[in-house]
C-alpha cells in the first residue's frame, strides 16, 4: 500500500506543488489532486516529470460533477468530465472519487433513481479513459438526520448499489471514520475483494461514543481510538495495494504550518503502519 496525501490536515496549502513537495520529503509516495489543473500550469511532459522526479503518484482525483442536486447542475458538471479523466490518464491516475451524504432533501426513492442515472453516466465517461469511479459511504450519525429523508451510509447499502449502477469500474472509496462511526470490524473489511475497493482514506476519530463522532471531527491517524492497524491489516490481507491518504476533516483550520502538520501526519503514518507490519 502507498502512503498518501490530501491536503485536508496540512493546513494553509498554498499550491498542489507545496503538496508534492511536502509529500516528497517526507516518505509519502501519493498525493490527491486535480490533474487538470496540474497539466494547466505545466503541460503534460512537465507535470508527470514533477510528480515523476518527487517518486510520486497521483491517488485519486475529485469527481469535477454536482450529481446531488439539480438536472441542471448535473449537465453543466459533466461537461467538463471528459477533460478531468483525460487529464487524469495522462498522468497515469486511475481513481476519481466521490461521497454519498447519507440523507437528502429529495424523496429518496426519486433521489436514488436520478443518483443511478448519473452515476451511471460518469461512470461510462471515466471507463472510457482506463479509470475507476470510487463511491464513499458517510458514516457519522449527525449526517444520517441533517436532511429530511435517509438515503445510504452503509457498506452493505453501498455495494448494493454499486451493484445496480451496473459499471465493472464503480467500486468503493472506503474510509476509516466511516468504517468505524458504521460499527464495523476487520472481518467486513475481509469479506471484501482488493477490486471493490478504488481508494482509501485514513483518519482517527476521539475517545467520544461513535453516535457523538463528528464527521469534521477527526484526529490524525494514531491519535485516536479507531483500530488502524487492524484496518490497514485487513487492507493488506484481502491483497489491496493502492493509496492509502490522509484526510483530517476539522471544524476550524489547523494553525500550526503545512511543516509542522506533514511531521504529524508521517508520525501517525509511522505509527500506524509500523505497527501493522507494513
Amino acid at each position: 500500500m502507498l502512503r498518501g496525501l490530501t491536503g485536508a490536515g496540512l493546513g494553509r496549502i498554498e499550491s498542489d506543488e507545496q503538496l508534492i513537495e511536502l509529500a516528497a520529503a517526507h516518505g509519502f509516495q501519493a498525493v490527491d489532486i486535480d490533474a487538470g489543473s496540474l497539466i494547466n500550469r505545466h503541460g503534460v511532459e512537465k507535470a508527470r516529470e514533477l510528480l515523476t522526479s518527487n517518486g510520486l503518484i497521483i491517488g485519486s482525483i475529485g469527481l469535477p460533477v454536482e450529481w446531488r442536486t439539480t438536472e441542471e447542475a448535473f449537465l453543466e458538471g459533466l461537461e467538463k468530465l471528459a477533460s478531468a479523466a483525460a487529464a487524469a490518464a495522462a498522468l497515469g491516475c486511475t481513481s476519481c472519487c466521490t461521497y454519498i451524504l447519507p440523507s437528502t432533501d429529495y424523496k429518496a426513492a426519486h433521489f436514488m433513481a436520478l443518483a443511478t442515472r448519473r452515476l451511471r453516466t460518469c461512470a461510462q465517461i471515466l471507463g472510457a479513459y482506463g479509470i475507476r469511479l470510487g463511491l464513499e459511504f458517510v458514516g457519522p450519525h449527525h449526517l444520517r438526520t441533517r436532511w429530511e429523508n435517509p438515503f445510504i451510509w452503509t457498506l452493505e447499502e453501498t455495494l448494493d448499489w454499486i451493484a445496480a449502477i451496473g459499471e465493472s469500474n464503480v467500486g468503493l472509496l472506503f474510509d476509516a471514520y466511516h468504517w468505524y462511526t458504521n460499527g464495523l470490524t476487520v472481518s467486513d473489511i475481509e469479506a471484501l475483494r482488493a477490486d471493490q475497493i478504488v481508494h482509501v482514506h485514513i483518519n482517527d476519530a476521539p475517545n467520544v461514543p461513535v453516535e457523538e463522532a463528528l464527521d469534521n471531527g477527526r484526529l490524525y491517524p494514531g491519535e485516536g481510538v479507531i483500530d488502524l492497524v487492524g484496518f490497514l491489516q485487513g487492507l493488506a490481507k484481502i491483497g489491496y495495494k493502492g493509496a492509502v491518504s490522509q484526510e483530517i476533516l476539522t471544524a476550524e483550520a489547523p494553525s500550526d504550518s503545512p511543516e509542522v502538520l506533514v511531521l504529524r501526519s508521517k508520525a501517525g503514518f509511522d505509527k500506524v503502519f509500523g505497527a501493522a507490519g507494513l
